[in-house]
């Protein structure tokens, strides 16, 4: 029903935003990483949007990058994930990252997500395995899996070590812009917490 919004960002929180367009105020549901990524108040924002219907409710949700978008709705069509889990997967794991654990069956990346169980996740893997082939390279380039098992390693490794998904990979994805050609995971891990 609804593809896009251009306006005024009026307010914004973790989970929220406010957008004003032809002076009418919309409020938004949005996952932590648009949040990250919103421009500040009262500055021009561009966000694709979901209207999901439900019995007792019409609610917006919004994404700053199309992907984002089509993924959400890919996710509130499996059984079991509702709008509130596909935002939270969505907030919490980058794209290129999701795509590579889906391909992988990494159950355990996947039920780090808050709200995701080791059956969710399972389940995951097996709905949305054929419908990730051959995305990546449909991906902006800065979302793009970067580094192939190595950067999937690092990840894991600084899971192990107790750092949160986001966090994780986005400092992993800073280490190998930083130096392209790392070929070992032990320096990638070392840059990598150099960049926590």
């Amino acid at each position: 029903m609804y593809e896009a919004i251009r306006g005024t960002l009026k307010e914004k929180e973790p989970l929220k935003a406010v957008v004003e367009a032809a002076g009418i105020s919309y409020r938004l549901v949005i996952p932590l990483s648009t949040y990250t990524r919103l421009p500040a108040l009262e500055t021009a924002v561009y966000l694709f949007l979901s209207h999901v219907v439900r019995e007792d409710a019409h609610t917006l949700y919004a994404f700053l990058i199309k992907e984002e978008r089509d993924l959400f709705e890919t996710l509130i069509g499996l059984s079991g994930i509702g709008p509130k889990t596909a935002a939270a997967i969505i907030g919490h794991i980058e794209l290129g990252a999701f795509q590579r654990a889906i391909a992988a069956a990494d159950i355990r990346i996947l039920g780090k997500i808050p709200g995701i169980g080791k059956k969710t996740a399972e389940r995951l893997v097996i709905e949305m395995r054929d419908k990730v082939k051959g995305k990546g390279k449909d991906l902006p380039v800065h979302l793009r899996a970067s580094g192939g098992d190595l950067a999937s390693d690092a990840v894991s490794a600084l899971l192990n070590l107790g750092y949160n998904l986001l966090d994780a990979q986005k400092a992993v994805q800073t280490a190998l812009q930083n130096k392209k050609a790392e070929t070992d995971l032990g320096s990638l891990i070392t840059l990598a917490l150099q960049k926590m």
